[in-house]
């Protein structure tokens, strides 16, 4: 499909699935959910708790499709990996939080792509964007090719997708929580908060001290640390939302802090009852199935309470995957 008319189809998805959207909430537009997160955060915090460089805008003109061809394949685990793939039109659009459908497969088994978080914008010498990076775990046919691809081979790669994270500035801290493969939005989210000088802590919470990843990465640019593990092999044992709850309430309730969570869905639901909890605004970046990426499958939904209370469901690939999570219905 030459970029004109892939630029058409996507176009057309696009309006379709908008008008989609404003029926599913109820009369209001997906930008609803993101601006859920910028009031509740502007009550609390005032109006620069939720201030970034550019608006959250997603057009079909962001949209790239590209054969990327692997740059290097880092494997961390006997599960888990690395994969640089050189994408400099990705790269240089990608914001923390956005997403990847990626194919590495040449045939069609499997059929459909997957989604993947950027997980890291890679640059050259001279600082200009040439690719991105995907943490990936291996758990299926996609994930197993993506574990064992080497470098020269090509990979289907569509985006960026998805509405990103709102970044704050000072005096706003920055608290990153990620379960497991849940770290994967938060290396590229990190450097972007500390490049703002944003005091940034990141709760990491495995299953093992073999699966915490990229400690070194998140020291060597200024982010504290706070590790779980179930087996207690490094950190605090059992569940990285124990130690948030303390530093949550031990932290001065006229400090703005931001939450920004990712990983299981358990995870996340006690991230989320527990800043509602603590009266602290709470971005979550939700993992659902999706099969295209844009709007047109409806495998992604996530149930969500409008502001008029009103229940409804949105597409995670275009209201999120980043999602006001006092407004998510867990239970």
């Amino acid at each position: 499909m030459n970029a004109r008319l892939f630029a058409s189809t996507v176009r057309c998805a696009m309006a379709t699935s908008d008008l989609h959207a404003e029926r599913e909430a109820g009369g209001n537009t997906l930008l609803g959910a993101r601006n859920q997160i910028d009031r509740r955060a502007r009550r609390a915090h005032g109006p620069s708790a939720l201030k970034s460089k550019e608006p959250a805008v997603y057009t079909a003109e962001m949209l790239v499709d590209v054969t990327a061809e692997v740059i290097a394949n880092t494997p961390l685990s006997s599960d888990y990996n690395v994969l640089a793939l050189q994408a400099p039109a990705i790269a240089v659009a990608a914001a923390p939080g956005q997403f990847v459908m990626v194919k590495a497969a040449t045939s069609h088994d499997p059929l459909l792509r997957r989604p993947f978080s950027v997980f890291e914008v890679l640059r050259d010498g001279g600082g200009a964007p040439v690719g991105i990076s995907l943490l990936n775990k291996r758990i299926g046919p996609s994930t197993e090719l993506l574990y064992a691809a080497q470098p020269g081979r090509p990979v289907a790669c569509l985006g960026p997708l998805g509405r990103p994270f709102t970044i704050v500035d000072p005096p706003t801290e920055a608290w990153l929580v990620a379960g497991g493969v849940g770290l994967a939005p938060f290396a590229v989210l990190a450097e972007m908060l500390r490049a703002r000088d944003v005091r940034t802590t990141l709760f990491y919470g495995a299953r093992r001290a073999a699966e915490l990843f990229y400690l070194d990465f998140f020291r060597e640019i200024g982010v504290s640390l706070v590790l779980t593990t179930e087996d207690g092999s490094m950190g605090e044992a059992g569940r990285i939302v124990a130690p948030l709850d303390r530093h949550l309430a031990a932290h001065d309730r006229h400090e703005p802090v931001m939450l920004y969570a990712c990983g299981p869905e358990g995870m996340l639901a006690a991230t989320a009852k527990l800043a509602i909890r603590r009266g602290r605004p709470c971005q979550v970046s939700v993992e659902r199935v999706m099969g295209c990426g844009m709007g047109g499958c409806y495998s992604c939904v996530v149930p969500m309470r409008g502001d008029d209370g009103r229940f409804h469901h949105v597409r995670a690939c275009l209201a999120g995957p980043v999602l006001p999570g006092d407004q998510i219905f867990w239970d």
